[in-house]
C-alpha cells in the first residue's frame, strides 16, 4: 500500500455483502447497520472474515450511490436474501491509502485519476474502499486510513 497512487494487480476475492442504493448523507447509518449484519451472519455460518470492511461503489456517486458493503471472506457464503455472497474482481487497479477524514477522500480520488490519466489508463465505473481504521477504533479522525482501489481498463 502506498501514500502515492500505485498500479497493482488485485486477486479475485470472495465477499459477503449487502447491496443497496443509498443517499450519500445516509452512508454512515448504512455502513453501521450493514457491517454488523454481515459480521453476524458470517459468524452464524462459520465463515471467516478475511480482511477489513469495504464498500464497493458502482458508478460515480451523485445524491445517491449504488453501494455494496461487507467483508472479504474465506470460503463460500450462503445467501440469506439480505446478505449475499459476492466477489471483488481480479483486476488491474490503482490504489492509494488515504489518511484523514472521509470528507477529504475526493483529494485522494483526484490524485488517483491524475495518475491514471498520465499512464493513459481508463478508470472503471466501479471502485472500492477498505476501511483500515475509523470512528469505531480510532478516536482521532486525522489518523483514519482508507485504502482506495480503482480498477482500470
Amino acid at each position: 500500500m502506498s501514500p502515492e497512487p500505485a498500479l497493482v494487480r488485485c486477486a479475485e476475492q470472495p465477499t459477503a455483502v449487502v447491496r443497496e442504493r443509498v443517499a450519500m448523507d445516509a452512508l454512515p447509518e448504512f455502513f453501521g447497520r450493514v457491517y454488523a449484519t454481515v459480521a453476524a451472519e458470517a459468524a452464524r455460518q462459520d465463515v471467516q472474515l478475511a480482511g477489513p470492511p469495504f464498500a464497493l461503489y458502482r458508478g460515480i456517486p451523485t445524491e445517491t450511490v449504488d453501494v455494496e458493503a461487507g467483508f472479504p471472506i474465506n470460503g463460500t457464503f450462503a445467501d440469506t436474501g439480505t446478505v449475499v455472497g459476492g466477489t471483488l474482481p481480479g483486476t488491474e487497479a490503482y490504489e492509494m491509502v488515504h489518511t484523514g477524514t472521509y470528507d477529504t477522500l475526493e483529494q485522494t480520488y483526484a490524485a488517483v485519476q491524475e495518475r491514471m490519466k498520465a499512464a493513459g489508463k481508463t478508470p472503471s465505473e466501479m471502485m472500492w474502499e477498505y476501511y483500515l481504521n475509523g470512528p469505531s477504533d480510532e478516536p482521532d479522525p486525522q489518523k483514519w486510513q482508507t485504502r482506495v482501489v480503482w480498477p482500470v481498463t
